[in-house]
């Protein structure tokens, strides 16, 4: 099978793609005429061929509403290839080829530079593709465990806490991991992990990735661990096209695949964190050693607790915790009326990772804050569960 197939009329587009093509790019490619599109797409992709292409181009000088049925269903049917639509764009039609399932969207007067580009960065997102479905499939032994990483107010590390527990568990379960940055407006897993995404949250909810795991898996991305992230939006105003609804769903989506989903939800009691609790199995609260961050987890407490949110598994973690901050873990406990369960001492080398977009359990630094953090996971290996329930909510010291 060829790794390129162009479905076009237009020869002059055909040799500049060929042209494009040369050099490092090395593969076949397949030119197809527009009336191939009416058998449907097994007349482009034959059900029984072993080895799909990698890109495949529609148009130029296609009839546009064909062609985006055409890429809705090769979307749905084969998530691995890179699909790319050549036709001079606009806001409209890139988000119907958005939706469609459609990767980017070239002019037919782009230069070769810009194809050039174009096909380099199409052939490493089928790549990625591919590894994202070829991920372990096998049935899982136990119900995924759905770990809500909250916070009452922002600043108190959550991310840092989230990223480095997503990495952990990452050995415990390789490649069964994913952390979901629900954080829509201001997210910083992406950042934080050091990734590009290709997709974010904002397509995994809509279209044929909603519909079924298995494609959604192919819009995750692939980190260097071992782990798979749903990044949060590009733009804080998509934060507006996800619904709690698509968040429901989204989860369960993801817990049918994944041994552990850990979500970074937005500081506060938010709808979309609310809707994320409706699913989880396990709450982490991350709070500082400060006044108004251990006032507003003893309110969070009390309001899910009345809701009936709160989640079988509860977490709390003390983050930043200094002896010279005038405050000790019994006052906290005496505060939030529940034992601190980890504790994170304040560490220089949490800001350096974090600006290296490194989490320090990836690193296998030796720090005082790795060794609370490896504390974390700990509590959710199946391998340390009989020692860790013996040592569950004992009495913590801040060092």
């Amino acid at each position: 099978m060829s790794r390129f197939i162009l479905i076009t009329a237009a020869p002059d587009f055909e040799g500049r793609l060929r042209q494009a093509m040369s050099g490092s790019l090395a593969g076949t490619l397949q030119v197809l005429p527009p009336e191939v599109m009416r058998g449907g797409t097994e007349a482009i992709v034959p059900r029984d061929s072993s080895q799909g292409p990698e890109v495949l181009f529609l148009g130029p000088g296609l009839d546009l509403p064909q062609a985006l049925e055409l890429a809705r269903t090769l979307d749905l049917k084969h998530p691995e290839i890179s699909l790319v639509l050549v036709a001079d764009s606009s806001h409209e039609l890139a988000l119907a080829a958005m939706q469609a399932g459609v990767r980017d969207v070239l002019a037919p007067a782009a230069d070769d530079a810009e194809l050039r580009q174009l096909l380099e960065r199409a052939c490493l997102a089928a790549a990625s593709r591919r590894r994202g479905l070829s991920m372990a499939s096998e049935p899982m032994d136990a119900p995924a465990r759905v770990i809500a990483v909250m916070s009452p107010k922002g600043g108190v590390g959550k991310t840092t806490v989230a990223t480095n527990l997503a990495i952990g568990l990452g050995k415990v379960a390789p490649q069964r991991v994913v952390i979901v940055d629900l954080d829509l407006q201001f997210g910083d897993v992406g950042s934080g992990l050091l990734l590009e995404p290709e997709r974010t949250i904002t397509d995994a909810v809509q279209g044929s990735a909603a519909r079924d795991a298995m494609v959604l898996k192919t819009f995750l991305t692939a980190h260097s661990s071992g782990i798979y992230a749903l990044c949060a939006p590009r733009l804080p105003g998509d934060a507006d096209l996800i619904t709690p609804e698509h968040v429901s769903r989204l989860i369960r989506q993801l817990a049918l695949e994944f041994k552990y989903i850990v979500v970074d939800t937005a500081p506060g009691l938010g709808e979309h964190c609310l809707a994320t609790l409706e699913q989880a199995t396990d709450g982490v609260w991350v709070c500082g050693m400060d006044v108004p961050s251990i006032r507003g987890l003893r309110t969070g407490f009390g309001v899910l607790q009345e809701l009936g949110l709160m989640p079988d598994g509860r977490h709390v973690v003390l983050n930043f915790a200094d002896r010279k901050s005038g405050l000790s873990v019994q006052d906290i406990e005496a505060t939030i009326g529940v034992p601190v369960d980890v504790v994170v001492p304040r560490s220089r080398t949490v800001p350096f990772s974090t600006n290296r977009g490194v989490p320090l359990l990836q690193d296998n630094t030796r720090d005082s804050a790795t060794k609370g953090l490896r504390r974390l996971v700990q509590r959710f290996d199946p391998a340390k569960v009989a020692e860790a329930q013996k040592q569950l909510h004992r009495r913590v010291v801040v060092s």
